[in-house]
């Protein structure tokens, strides 16, 4: 991938506007993708305590999946899970088995939510019926989100990864609730 100026074109001939890319947004040819989380952490009472919306940067390795996936059709799966991220930045290099950059957050019950999406409607698909929800079973920090195609371990794929604008504690007795939202259009 190089990149030119305000715009990175990449070895297929596409390219990603550098204005979508900072709102978390990919632009491939005339298709803009974006990726945004909605966070809220709630005490053991049900008070929200904190809540955080980011924009999802697509990892390398998320858009070759995409690519490999829906124009190739090899070995699709509609399999998601949403993670939990600690501190630390998010890459475009970053993948699920090599993330120098940060690490996951694993003070919760179960493994990582699976990403239950409703129906597509206007260009737009996200989990709101159901929540990704994480019972918090001991102190952390959280700093982001991420998408994978494996509910644990690292043989997956990492699509994206999203950063807080500032790190969250958490602590025994919360529950994090995301909410993914995955949209599209022509650019």
């Amino acid at each position: 991938m190089t990149n030119n100026g305000s715009r990175h074109e990449s070895a297929f001939g596409m390219d990603a506007d550098a204005g979508l890319e900072a709102m978390g947004a990919v632009q491939v040819g005339a298709l803009g993708l974006a990726t945004r989380y909605e966070i809220e952490c709630y005490d053991r009472d049900g008070n929200l305590k904190w809540s955080e919306d980011v924009h999802n940067l697509v990892t390398n390795e998320g858009l070759n999946d995409a690519l490999s996936k829906y124009f190739k059709g090899s070995s699709y799966s509609a399999s998601f899970f949403v993670g939990l991220k600690g501190t630390g930045t998010g890459a475009a290099g970053d993948t699920l088995a090599s993330h120098a950059g940060w690490t996951e957050v694993s003070g919760y019950t179960g493994n990582r939510q699976a990403l239950v999406l409703g129906a597509v409607s206007g260009q737009s698909v996200d989990n709101t019926a159901s929540k990704a929800e994480f019972p918090i079973t001991g102190a952390a920090t959280v700093a982001g989100a991420f998408l994978a195609t494996i509910a644990t371990g690292t043989g997956g794929t990492l699509y994206g990864v999203a950063d807080f604008t500032t790190a969250r504690t958490v602590e025994n007795g919360d529950t994090l609730r995301v909410s993914v939202t995955l949209t599209a259009a022509s650019a």
